[in-house]
C-alpha cells in the first residue's frame, strides 16, 4: 500500500478528494460534481489549510490551483513531492495559468495533470477518474 493511502476510504468506501482553490464558487462547483460521483470531498481556501488538511483527512487526490493566499500552489505542490508520505499522491493542477511555461512548471513541481480554467466538467471528470485508478493500478 502507498503511503497517502488508507485501509478505509470514507464511510461507504469512497474516494477521498481534497479540492484546494481560493474561489469559493469553484469550491462548490467541484464539491457538488465530485460528490455526485461519488467522492468524499473536502475543500480548503488556500495553500496552508491544504496542507493541514492533507495530514488530516489523507486523501486520494488533491486538485490544486496555483494562485493560492498564505503558500502558492507551486509551493504546496512542492512540499507535497518532497514528503514521503505524500509524494506519490495524485495531484491535478487546476489554475487559471494557461501559458506553455506555467504547464511545464507545474508538470516539473510534481503535478501529475495540468488543466486550466475555465475547464470543461466532463474532461476534469475523467481526468479524475484516471488519476484515481491509474493510482490503484499502481498499487498491484
Amino acid at each position: 500500500m502507498r503511503p497517502h493511502m488508507r485501509e478505509q476510504h470514507g464511510p461507504s468506501g469512497s474516494k477521498k478528494i481534497l479540492v484546494v482553490d481560493d474561489d469559493r464558487e469553484i469550491l462548490g462547483i467541484l464539491k457538488r460534481l465530485l460528490e455526485l460521483k461519488g467522492y468524499q470531498v473536502f475543500m480548503a481556501c488556500d495553500g496552508e489549510e491544504a496542507l493541514q488538511k492533507i495530514g488530516i483527512e489523507a486523501p486520494d487526490l488533491v486538485i490544486l490551483d496555483l494562485g493560492l493566499p498564505k503558500l502558492s500552489g507551486e509551493t504546496v505542490c512542492r512540499q507535497l513531492r518532497a514528503d514521503e508520505k505524500t509524494q506519490c499522491l495524485p495531484i491535478i493542477m487546476l489554475t487559471g495559468k494557461c501559458g506553455d511555461a506555467d504547464k511545464i512548471i507545474g508538470k516539473v513541481i510534481g503535478a501529475n495533470y495540468y488543466m486550466t480554467k475555465p475547464c470543461n466538467i466532463t474532461q476534469l471528470s475523467i481526468t479524475v477518474d484516471s488519476a484515481l485508478r491509474v493510482d490503484q493500478t499502481s498499487l498491484l
